[in-house]
């Protein structure tokens, strides 16, 4: 019975860090292309604004 449960605290453990890395991950993820959908639509707004003031 022990050893049972021993088992199945190791097993939610590891699935525990298992999610904690996916979540992570994913958090990255989300952020990159944040940060990529900012510089392109910073890029396009900067080349239509100088592009109206010439």
């Amino acid at each position: 019975m022990t050893n049972t449960g021993e088992a199945n605290k190791e097993r939610n453990r590891e699935i525990a860090r298992n999610e904690e890395v996916k979540q992570v991950t994913g958090s990255a993820r989300v952020s990159i292309w944040a940060i990529a959908m900012a510089v392109i639509v910073g890029g396009i707004l900067f080349t239509l604004g100088w592009l109206s003031l010439r």
